[in-house]
């Protein structure tokens, strides 16, 4: 027997050894405690939730209710009618792409244990960001693939993301915009579209759906029921590709597992088929974006477009909030909203409303505002290897989140950078990180009205690491972050005595540079953090008609407590920071000034 021969037979038998062991790990009805030790778990006590396990099997459930709906809405569908050059699926071409990228981001079977969608971790119901509140209030990233992996950010919106346009510097400003994620790594470069290469983030992010080759999402497309949409769409025979016997076995393996020496293409396709693979991975990418640009994900149906159009009138609150939005608290600064700032006593706005598409609230820039360093982000415990040979985060709490700066210097964590002319840029961007649109902050699932204490509410986490819990928080960071009296030269859990965490100590940010100095010190009361509060209410979809599958929330409301403390009783201290790490604020250019 040739050696060769001898070595893929190996190969085989190891990946069918190593897919059994992943299948028995993951498999559901476990109890959780067995599960919990079993997998991965290298936190110390308090930062994996309590009911993890429960809710993820809950999220899976809803998940299933949403793709079976996805299912019954293709089969509704009237035939293809395909007409003209270039080919167009006449009168359903629309609806076709956008149920085909809806029933791939509530297909669980893409990854490797069948076990994480895309909506894992952005769930209708929290304008698709995190469906789970105890994950929130504590490991603040979500759990991937293979249990408990976990990323290093919280889960971002992607409410109006396909608006972004792809990554670019404007020179004349000196400032960035564009790209999707929190770093805009997503820049769009390739396909000209950031929302589009986003989705093309999750399927082989290792501690997300985890996938150990792009191809995985190509064979598992071969294999999916929404085959024949597929090809309606892109093509007969779009997803014919030699897959080897083995691949059902690579493909049931997490990214990163030591079994692949570092091979990102385990997977072993002959060029052609892996051209047709890559293809097939740009298709997924853009169908997903179609579903995403789609009324059924950015809608435009808030109190605010009703406002716009003249069919709401703003209560008094609302619009308290809102004249402060656009005025004293400077917020559309940064989340535009089509309209002047009126930022001094005795200015008037005169400015009308936006008389082409209805504001979406960002710059699309990105921007520092000094958020602590969080110990509660799961990513700085995962230091040893898990059951596949695999370590997320060698560094420890040695890693800084610079944001962009990190993607720029194509850094540890992120992804590379496409465009070399960008990286000398990277040490005036450190810390910086997406202008998220403000629309859909404060969505939840119905039966949990608000994201405030005492509620009933829904726990959701805001900003990149999770820090804020609460809207009346974020507010209120905002004005007072550089308050005097405010401001203190510690981290997280170690406020002084006599203050309270995000009340009346700010802990000093995680990153210093490049802080954005339009807020920090608003002088705004008590009450009219509250109005401000209130106006960002009015943004959330499903008032002039139901948002789609918000419904499906089956899990449990929070009561009691003080949108001000939301969150307080899970601080935790940070331990003793040793220094940035080299493999990240050791790479050229340098930050300016040292990132300690």
């Amino acid at each position: 027997m040739r050696p060769t021969t001898l070595l893929r037979l190996s190969l085989a038998c190891l990946l069918m050894l190593a897919a059994l062991i992943i299948i028995s790990q993951i498999v559901s009805g476990q109890p959780e405690a067995t599960q919990a030790t079993s997998v991965y778990n290298p936190y110390p006590p308090g930062i994996l939730p309590a009911g993890l396990n429960a809710e993820i099997a809950r999220v899976l459930r809803e998940i299933d209710v949403i793709e079976e709906r996805a299912i019954e809405r293709w089969h509704r569908l009237p035939p293809p009618i395909v007409t003209g050059q270039p080919p167009i699926l006449k009168n359903t071409g629309t609806e076709r792409i956008e149920t085909l990228g809806q029933l791939m981001n509530f297909d669980r079977r893409m990854s490797p244990g069948r076990n994480q969608a895309c909506s894992s971790c952005h769930m209708p119901y929290a304008a698709f960001s995190g469906p789970i509140p105890s994950v929130n209030l504590t490991m603040i990233a979500y759990p991937g693939t293979a249990h408990f992996r976990a990323g290093k950010r919280t889960a971002q919106r992607y409410t109006y993301s396909p608006f972004f346009p792809v990554l670019q510097y404007n020179q004349e400003q000196g400032l960035f915009f564009g790209g999707n994620f929190w770093d805009s790594r997503a820049t769009g470069y390739l396909l000209r579209n950031p929302d589009a290469q986003q989705a093309q983030g999750p399927p082989v992010d290792t501690q997300e759906m985890g996938f150990p080759d792009t191809a995985c999402v190509a064979f598992r497309l071969s294999r999916s029921v929404y085959r024949p949409l597929f090809e309606e769409v892109w093509g007969q025979g779009s997803l014919d590709i030699n897959f080897p016997p083995e691949t059902e076995q690579i493909c049931a393996i997490p990214g990163g597992a030591a079994l692949f020496g570092g091979n990102v293409e385990p997977v072993n396709l002959s060029p052609g088929d892996r051209n047709r693979a890559n293809v097939v991975y740009d298709r997924w990418a853009q169908s997903i974006d179609s579903y995403e640009q789609s009324v059924q994900v950015s809608a435009y149906s808030s109190k605010f477009d009703a406002f716009i159009a003249g069919n709401y009138t703003m209560t008094p609150t609302e619009q308290a909030g809102y004249n402060l939005f656009k005025g004293k608290a400077n917020c559309n600064s940064c989340h535009v909203d089509g309209r002047g700032t009126t930022l001094n006593p005795g200015q008037v706005d005169t400015s009308t409303n936006a008389a082409a598409n209805p504001p979406l609230f960002t710059c699309f820039g990105s921007a520092n505002e000094g958020l602590p360093l969080n110990p509660r982000d799961a990513f700085y415990y995962q230091t040893t290897p898990d059951p596949f040979g695999f370590t997320a985060n060698p560094l420890g709490f040695g890693y800084r989140d610079l944001g962009m700066g990190t993607f720029l210097r194509s850094g540890f964590g992120t992804a590379a950078n496409p465009n070399r002319s960008w990286t000398r840029f990277a040490p005036t961007v450190d810390g910086q990180f997406q202008v998220s649109s403000a629309r859909n902050v404060a969505m939840t699932p119905p039966q949990c009205p608000t994201t405030e204490a005492p509620g009933p509410y829904f726990q959701k986490e805001f900003f990149h690491n999770g820090y804020i819990k609460s809207l009346k928080q974020l507010v209120h960071f905002y004005n007072t972050r550089d308050k005097k009296e405010f401001a203190f030269n510690v981290t997280s859990g170690h406020c002084p005595d006599g203050t309270i965490e995000k009340v009346n100590c700010w802990p000093r940010p995680e990153v210093r540079n490049n802080l954005d100095m339009t807020t920090g010190n608003l002088g705004l009361t008590d009450e009219e953090e509250n109005q401000i509060v209130a106006f960002l209410q009015t943004l959330t979809d499903g008032f002039t008609r139901p948002y789609p599958n918000r419904d499906t929330f089956t899990g449990t409301c929070m009561t009691g407590g003080s949108a001000a403390t939301q969150g307080n009783e899970f601080l935790i201290p940070t331990p003793p920071l040793p220094p940035c790490a080299p493999e990240v604020c050791g790479l050229a250019p340098t930050p300016t000034p040292h990132i300690r």
